[in-house]
């Protein structure tokens, strides 16, 4: 692997991670992701597109924290690769309540208005430490100013909250609360209107 400046010390490997899109290793201090090329693309354009959504993805973590989001230090990196911080703590999905909810809510409408669209926000990509909420992936992030890839933002979270939690209402209250201490009423509502969205495709398909 060829990196920059070739002086981070990664220290033991403890778990490593293969997904569709990366190659993800951690390490004592650090992390390591990948991005895996892609052989049913053309050699000079999968290099390319690597190329632009690994900066892409340092580009968007890096204003992310100037918006005052947790996000993991990137150490080094080249085309494919980014060495970050490791940030140690406790995995958001098992440590879920509304006040964090709350927080979380607030920091995606930190990066909404600047129009950072996450992509995946979901407590498995948020990890608790000191208080703060660290938004550790964003792999799939990119930038939009439109309401409906805010929305969708909302919407994939509000899923992840069904799907993992009895209790997910209270916590979906808060998430609310949260996100309009600064962000848009039309994203919370655009977020309902997709989920009505599926509701009525579910109920046609069904039919």
């Amino acid at each position: 692997m060829k990196i920059v400046r070739g002086e981070v010390e990664k220290g033991k490997l403890l778990k490593r991670y293969i997904g569709g899109e990366a190659i993800v290793e951690i390490y004592e201090n650090v992390v390591v992701k990948r991005r895996i090329p892609k052989r049913y693309r053309v050699k000079e354009l999968d290099e390319l597109l690597r190329k632009r959504r690994t900066k892409m993805e340092i580009k968007l973590m890096n204003l992310a924290r100037r918006q005052g989001v947790a996000t993991p230090i990137v150490l080094d990196f080249d085309d494919d690769t980014i060495v970050m911080e490791r940030i140690e703590g406790k995995a958001v999905r098992d440590v879920m309540n509304e006040d964090i909810c709350k927080k979380i809510g607030r920091d995606l409408a930190k990066m909404h208005e600047v129009n950072i669209i996450h992509g995946d926000v979901t407590p498995m990509n948020m990890i608790l430490k000191e208080g703060k909420i660290y938004f550790i992936d964003f792999g799939l992030s990119f930038v939009d100013s439109g309401v409906e890839p805010k929305g969708v933002d909302v919407h994939v979270f509000f899923e992840a909250l069904k799907a993992y939690y009895d209790d997910w209402f209270k916590f979906k209250e808060a998430f609310v609360d949260g996100y309009l201490e600064k962000g848009d009423v039309e994203v919370i509502k655009r977020a309902e209107e997709i989920a009505e969205r599926g509701r009525y495709v579910k109920r046609v398909s069904q039919s």
